[in-house]
């Protein structure tokens, strides 16, 4: 394992200074580098994105691949290490940006053809997320290092504790799929919780479709606001009772007991209404 004072160095051989608020974590263990990257099996037809390459753990294997790549690197320090190293890569593009505010119909227009992996920041992963499902028409698939108890809650089944919204949404737009956990030891800092691996596919197919994904996840966030109700109480400010009475679920049941059907039957019959009001 790498101690402490081997953490590489930038391009212009500086050491550098670990930001706590990015919620930088290095990933250095190789055995895992070698199953991520099995994980991912990069090819030279790719167009592959990397969120928050850090170092280029994996940047140099992908690269290699002979996709074309584009990186995106919020530490303004570590994308100018990597423009660096990558210069005379023409198919590599390192972006110096937030992965939250970055729009990925700016680099790729053609449906399901986009690949996506990272190292996400453990701070920002679930908003993250939610950011990239919005473009999800545009993603074939997404391999994904998170916090265990984040890939848990991806796939969570109805009735679970950790069933909820970040669940219900991703398994709306994805087919979730947990590979494998990784160590705290693989990561510098040594981070305090356990890592895992997922991957998320776009259903090419929708399973289930809803007439508003806006509504629909607004639906399930208010009704999670409050779990502990009944779905009849904490959908009351959302909802009539006249129109949740018309609509074929059990009411009486708590949020984590209806299934994703569910919220889609009632997130389609108050899209209906509104659009005959």
């Amino acid at each position: 394992m790498r101690k402490n004072t081997e953490l590489p160095r930038l391009a212009s051989g500086l050491s550098h200074q670990i930001r706590k608020r990015f919620g930088q974590n290095f990933l250095h263990d190789k055995h895992v580098i070698s199953k991520i990257l099995g994980a991912v099996s990069p090819t030279k037809n790719n167009h592959i994105l990397e969120i928050g390459p850090g170092f280029g753990a994996i940047t140099k294997q992908l690269a290699e691949s002979g996709a074309r790549l584009h990186c995106i690197e919020l530490d303004a320090d570590l994308a100018a290490s990597l423009k660096t190293e990558y210069q005379e890569y023409k198919s590599v593009n390192i972006i110096q940006a937030d992965a939250l505010k970055f729009d990925l119909s700016s680099i790729e227009t053609e449906k399901n053809s986009l690949r996506l992996v990272g190292n996400l920041p453990y701070n920002i992963s679930t908003p993250l997320i939610f950011h990239l499902l919005k473009s999800s028409y545009l993603i074939k698939d997404m391999t994904f290092m998170l916090q265990l108890e984040v890939i848990q809650r991806m796939v969570s089944k109805v009735g679970s504790k950790s069933y909820g919204r970040l669940g219900l949404m991703v398994q709306y737009y994805c087919e979730v799929e947990h590979l494998f956990n990784i160590a705290s030891d693989a990561f510098f800092p040594r981070p305090k919780v356990v890592s895992a691996l997922v991957r998320l596919k776009p259903h090419k197919t929708p399973e289930i479709t809803a007439k508003d994904p806006e509504c629909l996840k607004t639906v399930i966030q208010t009704a999670f606001n409050q779990r502990r109700k009944t779905v009849r109480n904490s959908l009351s400010t959302l909802v009539s009772e006249s129109l949740l009475e018309e609509i074929p679920v059990n009411k009486k049941l708590r949020p984590e007991n209806l299934t994703l059907q569910d919220y889609v039957k009632i997130s389609d019959a108050i899209s209906v209404k509104s659009t005959d009001s």
